[in-house]
């Protein structure tokens, strides 16, 4: 729109425009409290305004409420056995750089998960129980603390990514229900990082880390369940209520189809349990990143499970007992005393919504950690194909922007810095936090980092100019000698000529490990 010089305007033009401008900034002021109204407000200080405050609140990514300022997290660095605190940033979301900094050129593990509630209830690595876990004197692993991160409320920020021997819990609460009282709890999870072993619950269980039966624990539980047989055709996970002694998906030792999470792949989950200890409970889930909560179940409890007989220990990737085979992604829980309502419920998942996560992390197109990217390959046979993720292993296909969303989500990944050096660099999935491009018996495919060293290498990639002088080369960290290269549509590393392998041959080698990094296909 073209405006008049204010000296060229007739006056009522002038006092017009004034008006007009007076509004629009009206309007913007307007939006800006409403904004401001919605930052101030975080899922606890909802539950609090519903009357079933907060009793535990832990989060590796954002303040579970308005005016809380402490820490969220802790982690402990390999080289010097120091912990440092991670805290907030102004807006409330996880000041990530700090342990980046601290973390630098050694592992950290993440060894504490603060409870933001007035409750103090932290969550520390589980000291073990009736299944004894892989670390010292039989406790769990802690979870590595690069090993899940993720875009946030614009902010690079950390997850929480359990694999097979890593838990944490709190035997020993303040507040929590016990013995039949109600009480509500949620978490944020993802679809995509997951298993069928015991338990990626969170939520309440035994005191002693030992089954004491039926209706002991009250817990959210995320996994591909199959316990029930009716079940065991299902591929993808669902939400259920670990209530000991059985995973349910409502009142019957059965498969309740609800439960498993539909629409295919999806990066960011809400779950959502509450009970109110004596008759009846009710699971719901949601997609954390846009629509509302689908009810999975509203009804009595099972049969020997009412009245509720609660302990008030809080676990996190384990199962009561300490079973500890599960895998599973946290990046925010809560839970309350009192039943919730569906309105608060509701709210609640509009405030996930508004934390904005998965987000475009607002780099694109470069070999910068965080940028979003496609690797496009430069051989004359499939200048039009990209490196992407097929059903877990890595393979170039064409793509383009008529592709389907999701084989455009499958070619986009994320530059991270290398997890075994910070001089290179790891690809993370867009489509799948916390998963990592991989070679293992020389081909390349997805897998959730477990923290282990041979993991790290394995998918840490040094950037150098393209063999054939087009983009980037990427060889292997620990095999300097081999290079990501495309070979009859799958990905491997291979070298020019040194191996016996079919795609070490020299035919077309400086052209099949060159890719042009551009920008990423799925926003």
């Amino acid at each position: 729109m073209s405006v008049l010089p204010s000296s060229l305007r007739p006056k009522g033009v002038r006092a017009a425009l004034a008006v007009i401008v007076g509004l629009m900034a009206g309007g913007l002021i307007g939006l800006r409290d409403a904004q401001s109204e919605t930052i101030k407000q975080r899922p606890c200080d909802i539950y609090a305004a519903a009357h079933t405050p907060c009793v535990a609140a832990h989060s590796t990514v954002r303040s579970l409420y308005a005016k809380y300022a402490g820490a969220l997290y802790q982690v402990k660095r390999a080289s010097d056995d120091t912990a440092e605190n991670i805290g907030l940033l102004a807006d409330g979301y996880a000041n990530a750089a700090t342990q980046d900094t601290f973390c630098a050129n050694t592992n950290c593990i993440i060894t504490k998960i603060y409870d933001q509630s007035p409750q103090h209830n932290d969550l520390v690595i589980a000291a073990g129980g009736h299944y004894k876990g892989p670390g010292p004197g039989g406790s769990d692993l802690g979870a590595a603390a690069d090993a899940l991160p993720v875009t946030a409320g614009g902010h690079q920020v950390y997850g929480v990514s359990i694999s097979p021997g890593m838990g944490y819990h709190n035997t020993r609460t303040t507040g929590v229900a016990v013995k039949g009282e109600p009480e509500g709890m949620y978490m944020v999870s993802s679809a995509t990082h997951f298993n069928s072993g015991c338990c990626f619950d969170y939520g309440n269980a035994e005191t002693s880390s030992t089954d004491t039966g039926a209706g002991h624990m009250d817990a959210l539980n995320v996994s591909r369940d199959l316990e029930w047989p009716n079940c065991r055709g299902q591929t993808g996970p669902g939400v259920h209520a670990d209530l000991e002694n059985g995973i349910f998906h409502w009142d019957k030792r059965s498969c309740n189809p609800a439960a498993i999470i539909a629409g295919g792949p999806r990066p960011f989950i809400s779950a959502w349990l509450k009970n109110n200890g004596q008759t009846r409970f009710a699971l719901k889930w949601g997609d954390a990143q846009s629509g509302g909560l689908r009810t999975i179940y509203s009804g009595a409890l099972p049969s020997g499970y009412a009245p509720m007989r609660q302990e008030g220990a809080i676990i996190l990737g384990i199962g009561g007992d300490n079973s500890h085979a599960s895998a599973g992604s946290f990046f925010e829980g809560v839970m309350t005393s009192g039943f919730p309502t569906d309105a608060a419920d509701n709210a609640v998942q509009s405030n996930i919504l508004a934390a904005g996560y998965g987000t475009p992390t607002g780099l694109s197109g470069t070999l910068m950690p965080g940028s979003e990217i496609s690797l496009q390959a430069t051989t004359a046979c499939c200048a039009g194909d990209y490196v992407r993720n097929r059903n877990g292993a890595a393979v170039i296909a064409p793509i383009t922007s008529g592709s389907a969303v999701q084989d455009r989500r499958d070619a986009t990944w994320i530059v991270r810095r290398g997890l075994a050096g910070s001089s290179c660099v790891s690809f993370e999935s867009k489509s799948d936090p916390g998963d990592f491009l991989r070679h293992q018996n020389s081909a390349l495919h997805l897998q959730p980092f477990d923290g282990t060293a041979l993991n790290r290498s394995d998918a840490t990639f040094c950037a150098q100019p393209g063999k054939n002088g087009k983009g980037n080369s990427f060889h292997a960290l620990n095999y300097p000698t081999k290079y990501i290269r495309h070979y009859y549509g799958k990905v491997y590393v291979a070298g020019d000529g040194d191996g016996t392998n079919p795609w070490d041959n020299k035919a077309l080698w400086t052209d099949d490990v060159s890719f042009i990094v551009g920008p990423p296909w799925s926003p």
